[in-house]
């Protein structure tokens, strides 16, 4: 058993505000020494994919609240469900992040890798949503639930995202 210390991460969700945290946590980890493992399952299996197009939904964020004209201003369900608005906040995003000089998500994947996080791919969602292996991106593990509790089990640390 190793004396090492351990993240290991499940990543649910595959929108661009969540692909953040695992991330972000991740690569902070290895850059502490630490061994660090993603499990990407559901909707999280989309941020393996090679071609990347994140989106952020203000529908059902109330916690969603922008930068504007000096304030910080939430926005309505009701406005978030009108057409449009999806993109309309992934793109004031994507430029709040540009802007703010804040590494992408395929720059930060690139670091996981380089750092040596460990990515898995969890083959059921593979099958689910019929993804095929060439559609992610290299580096990619396989495996399934056995293979994220094995890793869990010598984790310290054990998240769900």
């Amino acid at each position: 058993m190793s004396d090492r210390k351990a993240l290991s991460i499940i990543v649910s969700k595959g929108t661009l505000d969540w692909a953040y945290p695992p991330f972000i946590l991740a690569t902070t980890a290895a850059a502490m020494d630490m061994d660090a493992t993603l499990f990407f399952t559901f909707y999280g299996l989309g941020l393996l994919k090679k071609k990347l197009d994140l989106e952020v939904s203000p529908l059902g964020n109330p916690a969603m609240k922008m930068p504007m004209g000096g304030m910080h201003l939430g926005m309505p369900n009701l406005v978030a469900a009108l057409p449009g608005v999806t993109a309309g906040a992934t793109a004031m995003m994507k430029k709040m992040i540009a802007k703010k000089g804040v590494a992408t998500i395929e720059e930060l994947r690139d670091i996981a890798l380089e750092s040596g996080v460990k990515l898995v791919a969890c083959q059921m969602t593979m099958d689910l949503f019929e993804f095929r292996k060439e559609d992610m991106i290299d580096g990619v593990c396989f495996g399934g639930a056995a293979t994220y509790l094995e890793e869990a089990s010598k984790a310290n640390v054990n998240l769900f995202v």
